[in-house]
């Protein structure tokens, strides 16, 4: 009954109080007020196919949010891999951050084998050091046509000795940032193969069968390899014997400034850094990061953040690095 109603207490009095008064001025749920904006994007990711005198070069490119402040990168990724995995997928929203553009795109010889809109091969089984040095220039000319004529350089492994030769070719390159990039040359494969990678303990035998074929016109036949890649056409397993740049000739033509980092897992035969830091022409900054494989597995923020830091100090970009690193990013790479 309600002769024998409790009185309210002080909070639901208060409370029936402030409905009142949202109900009088409209600010209660029922106002009219402008929903809140979702966050904006970080950058902008687009996918791009880049001409070439054959196949196109598929690639995604990626734009900071408010536009590109500070330039572009150019990506290149390590042997039988692709755009979408590796240091092109996990940099570009740190380097971004920092105002770059970044351009990550396939090589024609991308991944081991591979098809497109038909049932013709292709890929990294299939390729040669001399496409593979045209295709990074057909991406440096797409960036150019776009504005971004002085990118910088960024290469993982195959795409590190890559990168050391496309900066030896353009100088003025303002900065290469150099992933576990592999020596390259002429003792490449016996050092790849010794490791148990390519031909394995079967070098000698491989070598003869892949040069036999070639002589015979038979080069884009497939051989079969005990190791990682597993496979490789004749003609291309001969490529990887003699026409594979050297890094190590070539660093005395490098100028502009390089951070070369190698994880403590991989062994510094296959990747030279500290050798590279003493022949290059320009300053090279060794860094080694710990407990890290040539893929940078679970290891993606520290590389990440080191790369970034070190590209805002080198080309002077004030207020970077975009975010504070966490605990396992600060307790990172060690310099040399």
């Amino acid at each position: 009954m309600k002769g024998d109603r409790k009185p309210l207490s002080a909070k639901a009095a208060k409370s029936r109080q402030q409905r009142a008064a949202q109900r009088a001025t409209g600010t209660g749920r029922s106002s009219a007020a402008p929903p809140a904006q979702a966050p904006q994007p970080a950058l902008r990711t687009t996918l791009v196919s880049i001409p070439t005198d054959t196949l196109p070069l598929e690639g995604a490119f990626y734009e900071p949010a408010g536009g590109a402040t500070a330039g572009a990168v150019l990506l290149f990724h390590g042997n039988t891999m692709n755009f979408y995995v590796g240091a092109p997928r996990f940099l570009p929203p740190y380097l971004t951050r920092l105002g770059f553009a970044c351009l990550a795109f396939n090589r024609r010889g991308h991944d081991i084998l591979s098809t497109r809109n038909s049932r013709a091969a292709e890929g990294a089984a299939f390729q040669s050091t001399r496409e593979a040095v045209a295709d990074n220039c057909f991406a440096a000319e797409w960036l150019a046509a776009r504005g971004f004529p002085r990118p910088v350089v960024i290469g993982h492994s195959n795409g590190g000795m890559l990168a050391v030769r496309h900066v030896a070719d353009h100088p003025d390159t303002p900065a290469l940032v150099l992933l576990s990039a592999h020596g390259g040359g002429k003792g490449l494969v016996a050092r790849a193969s010794g490791a148990g990678l390519l031909a394995g303990n079967r070098l000698e035998e491989i070598t003869a069968q892949a040069r036999a074929s070639v002589a015979a016109g038979r080069g884009r036949e497939l051989i079969l390899l005990p190791g990682w890649w597993y496979v490789a056409t004749a003609e291309s397993f001969v490529d990887l014997l003699s026409d594979l740049p050297d890094i190590l000739e070539l660093a005395p033509r490098i100028a502009c400034p390089v951070l070369f980092l190698r994880g403590d897992e991989e062994p510094a035969e296959l990747y030279p850094a500290e050798e590279f830091q003493r022949r290059a022409k320009g300053p090279c900054v060794v860094e080694i990061v710990p407990q890290c494989n040539h893929f940078y597995i679970g290891r993606e923020e520290v590389v990440a953040t080191s790369v970034a830091a070190w590209l805002a100090r080198s080309i002077g970009l004030r207020g970077a690095v975009g975010r504070t690193p966490s605990k396992a990013a600060r307790s990172g790479a060690r310099r040399r």
